[in-house]
């Protein structure tokens, strides 16, 4: 089983299956990855565990852009 740890691992798994995601803000790519990965799983392409960490990771990248956009 592969792992993931970063968000360039997440951008990988979604080209993967043919989802580049680019809106412009990372903030933004992030939270459309996110959909991406909630409908992937729904449509049964992923399993538990790995939407678990994936998701995981999604949410600590998104937490980190919070903080950086609140002290700008």
């Amino acid at each position: 089983m592969k792992t993931y740890h970063t968000l360039y691992d997440v951008q990988q798994l979604l080209k993967n299956y043919g989802s580049v995601v680019y809106v412009g803000k990372r903030l933004w790519d992030i939270e459309m990855m996110a959909i991406e990965i909630d409908s992937l799983y729904r449509a049964q392409v992923l399993d538990l565990k790995t939407y678990q960490i994936v998701k995981g990771v999604l949410l600590r990248e998104h937490e980190e852009e919070l903080k950086k956009e609140q002290t700008k």
